[in-house]
């Protein structure tokens, strides 16, 4: 039992650590978004409404798949809804939720982004928006799940970001990749008299079937 509550105790400062990034990084502002991690059936998830670099090892908050808190006395995120969709659908074992500006931004633009880079392959394909819904509704956690099939990220209308990953480096990755992509195309499209060139859904196959391969092997 110690080695597991270690592992946890290590998980929640990460889990902090990768909330203060996100603030850091221009991805949300105040206590807007929220990150989670899992491990095993316990999801451990910023608590609602506290400042990231209040947060500290006392301030432990986890839940089960359900949503009952397992462990803290402090609120869990508004945003537990679409976390919990994403755990039962996926193999994440962690979520990163931001209001990143220009992902927003192109949020209220389109459907579904453009593809402008080559990047969105590492996501599994174009970009959907999930559908607006009220924040923290069972509505948008659907919605969410819908825009996410066989995707790792997607943009929330007039809202922001969702990305999942085998880990919290890789979703907060996903996520600034995903902002990244955003600010590109609407720099890109903002230029009147003229039209970004998109990749072709084969170019994008091709370019993911390379990424899956990238970096370094053991």
């Amino acid at each position: 039992m110690h080695d597991h509550s270690d592992r946890i105790a290590e998980s929640w400062a990460e889990l902090v650590d990768t909330a203060r990034r996100t603030v850091a990084d221009g991805l949300v502002v105040g206590t807007s978004g929220n990150v989670s991690c899992r491990i095993k059936d316990l999801i451990l998830v910023t608590p609602t409404g506290v400042p990231y670099d209040r947060l500290g090892p006392g301030d432990l908050t986890a839940v089960d798949l359900e949503g009952r808190q397992i462990i803290g006395s402090l609120r869990p995120t508004s945003e537990l809804p679409m976390h919990l969709a994403v755990y039962r659908d996926t193999s994440a074992t962690a979520v990163v939720h931001t209001h990143a500006p220009y992902a927003t931004a192109v949020s209220t633009l389109v459907t579904e982004l453009p593809p402008v880079h080559y990047m969105a392959g590492a996501l599994g394909g174009p970009v959907r928006v999930a559908r607006y819904a009220l924040y923290g509704t069972d509505e948008l956690a659907g919605n969410t799940r819908e825009a996410l099939r066989d995707r790792t990220a997607c943009l929330l209308q007039n809202h922001g970001t969702i990305a999942y990953g085998d880990g919290l480096g890789q979703a907060l990755d996903r996520t600034a990749q995903l902002e990244w992509m955003c600010r590109v195309w609407l720099a890109a499209s903002s230029l009147p008299g003229h039209t970004p060139s998109l990749l072709s859904p084969a170019q994008l196959d091709e370019a993911r079937a390379k990424l899956d391969g990238y970096g370094q092997r053991d």
